[in-house]
């Protein structure tokens, strides 16, 4: 997509300059290029992952209580060949990880412990997310009776109002989220509306690729931290204009 908007700038650039518009041409064409610079070499794209990572780059701080609910949400499946199954995406290992060790932890606290996964087949696999992901936990050691599958949320907001109502049907007294960090502060954001106060725990972190020269990753990480951005803007544009649903009480589960 960025690749593509920088295009556009160089196509709309050579008209401009084709209509003898020089000085309009070359301000285009100067934009294209610092953009390309400063994204590609990784100076745009660490700014803004900073800023949406920097609240949960310090681990957090664990208090078990008797009741726990370890909230893990989906991030994509990958459709291996055709007839051999659906498997956890690369990007979902690192809070699979996460969440067994945060149930192991909980565990040996004495503690009890729920772990819902959240997500459905947003990508049409054949298997939601929540039952691909609870399979792999299952093996990986979490108790079946322990986990929960919410297997019909599309994107980061029914994520959030889909487990919440699966949360108030179950005694809880803490909620821990667990996403990438890159993701948390829009997560947060959306189950707070929902009415769940959780506690973030980042799965893993973000960074650009300091480089000389232009390199496809770091427009890919851009992308990703835009995509959040986005959201955060969208969900306080629909507030403005009463387009959300209706606000739920914090906690009120």
């Amino acid at each position: 997509m960025l690749l593509t908007t920088l295009l556009l700038i160089l196509l709309v650039a050579g008209v401009f300059g084709r209509y003898q518009r020089l000085l309009l041409s070359r301000t285009l064409m100067a934009t294209a290029f610092v953009l390309l610079l400063a994204i590609g070499c990784g100076i745009l794209p660490q700014r803004l992952l900073e800023h949406l990572q920097a609240p949960f780059a310090s681990p957090a701080q664990l208090h078990w209580q008797p009741r726990n609910a370890i909230v893990m949400l989906g991030v994509g499946t990958e459709q291996v060949l055709p007839g051999n199954g659906v498997e956890v995406g690369m990007f979902g290992h690192g809070r699979l990880s996460k969440t067994l060790a945060l149930y192991r932890h909980c565990r040996q606290s004495g503690n009890r412990c729920t772990v819902v996964v959240s997500g459905g087949d947003a990508r049409h696999h054949g298997a939601s997310e929540a039952a691909v992901y609870g399979v792999y936990l299952n093996e990986l050691g979490i108790d079946r009776a322990d986990l929960v599958l919410e297997s019909s949320s599309m994107n980061t907001w029914q994520n959030a109002q889909f487990t919440a109502a699966v949360l108030r049907d179950r005694a809880h007294d803490q909620v821990l989220l667990v996403s990438s960090g890159v993701h948390l502060m829009r997560s947060l954001l959306y189950f707070e509306h929902a009415g769940v106060t959780a506690l973030p725990v980042r799965a893993d972190y973000l960074a650009a690729i300091p480089c000389w020269i232009p390199c496809s990753y770091n427009f890919m990480v851009t992308e990703v931290a835009l995509h959040e951005y986005l959201g955060l803007l969208r969900y306080r544009l629909y507030s403005k204009l009463g387009w959300n649903s209706a606000v739920t009480r914090p906690g009120a589960l």
